[in-house]
């Protein structure tokens, strides 16, 4: 068959700014799942289902007339009981100076102080009912705990609710939003000097791809590191902080973390499509002696159309970049002629 004819690249060593990447999930800053604290009939809904909803804006209300009256019932408790209390301390008053003129007995003067005992336990557990029915009737109106968007909801009017189990809603904050993504626990020290970088709240040095492929325009800064390294895994969670002011990124999400690379060190890079790949392993094709010999190479970060290599080649080296599918190992290569001007005829290959 004759020597293949291939195009050939001498490596190079070459300064590289790329993005080492991580596998990332966007969630939200806060979030609550909205539950109610009585029991109770659904009677009113405020809100439509996926909308912005501000702190405080009211959004269900359960029977708030029972609440009401139940309030209004213990406040009048309390004024009867305020009521027997001025009484009790009258007539103990009125005792407690006619003991001391001997015109009442010992007995009834502490007959009378017990009396305004009672009657000062009265009042306390009256207040007591006031201040649970009145936090009864505020948590009768269900209001959002924070900005954000609230989901689709669980329940309809009419639906009977049980405190503390019945699940409404949930509502998550929108921006702005956080990327979770762990590194290995030999980063930990590079990612400590990129939190303290003067230029990490102004530099992009963390960005995210999104499922589309597209990059989000917005750079992100870190939020804070997890407690301690998962001892399993040997990873450390990080959570980055990102903008989303046009809510363009959703809690749920997956994302690519991409964090930018300046590696102070030349490195090889060479055309990706110079690149094989068999059983998950990675090959080039070093010319000698015009002679193609397949060369095991360890890849790096992608830069563009190129591929940064961390082992397996030595600057010099000529590599076939072209017509790799033609070549095998041992195969005797040369080098292709140059590619026809456009409108020029071609000559026919030779077998």
């Amino acid at each position: 068959m004759g020597p293949v004819p291939v195009s050939m690249q001498e490596v190079k060593q070459e300064e590289a700014v790329y993005y080492d990447q991580y596998p990332g999930n966007i969630v939200a800053l806060n979030e609550v799942q909205l539950r109610s604290e009585v029991n109770g009939f659904i009677t009113g809904i405020f809100f439509q289902e996926g909308q912005r909803v501000s702190k405080g804006q009211k959004l269900y209300v359960i029977e708030q007339s029972k609440f009401e009256a139940a309030s209004a019932q213990a406040n009048a408790n309390l004024q009867i009981a305020k009521a027997n209390y001025e009484k009790a301390k009258n007539d103990a008053d009125r005792y407690n100076k006619l003991g001391e003129q001997g015109m009442a007995t010992k007995q009834r003067v502490e007959y009378s102080a017990t009396d305004l005992e009672n009657a000062k336990s009265q009042v306390a557990v009256a207040e007591a009912e006031v201040l649970k029915t009145s936090t009864d009737l505020r948590h009768a109106t269900i209001i959002a705990p924070f900005d954000g968007t609230i989901g689709i909801s669980m329940v309809k009017l009419g639906a009977f609710v049980t405190a503390g189990q019945t699940q409404l809603n949930t509502i998550s904050s929108d921006d702005p939003v956080a990327v979770d993504f762990v590194i290995s626990e030999k980063e930990i020290g590079r990612f400590n000097q990129l939190k303290e970088s003067k230029t990490a709240k102004t530099d992009s040095l963390f960005t995210i791809a999104l499922p589309d492929k597209t990059i989000y325009p917005y750079p992100g800064t870190i939020e804070f590191f997890d407690r301690a390294v998962d001892p399993q895994t040997g990873t450390l969670k990080i959570r980055l902080r990102f903008p989303n002011a046009k809510r363009q990124i959703r809690t749920g999400m997956s994302c690519n973390v991409r964090v930018l690379n300046r590696n102070p060190e030349k490195l090889a890079l060479i055309p990706y499509k110079a690149v094989t790949e068999q059983m998950g392993e990675f090959f080039v094709y070093v010319v000698e002696k015009d002679t193609a010999k397949q060369q095991k190479v360890t890849l790096g970060a992608p830069v563009n159309d190129r591929v940064i290599i961390l082992n397996g080649l030595m600057p010099g080296q000529q590599i076939v970049v072209d017509g790799v599918q033609k070549v095998k190992n041992g195969s005797a290569v040369m080098t292709a002629p140059p590619p026809t001007a456009p409108g020029a005829p071609s000559e026919p290959v030779k077998k």
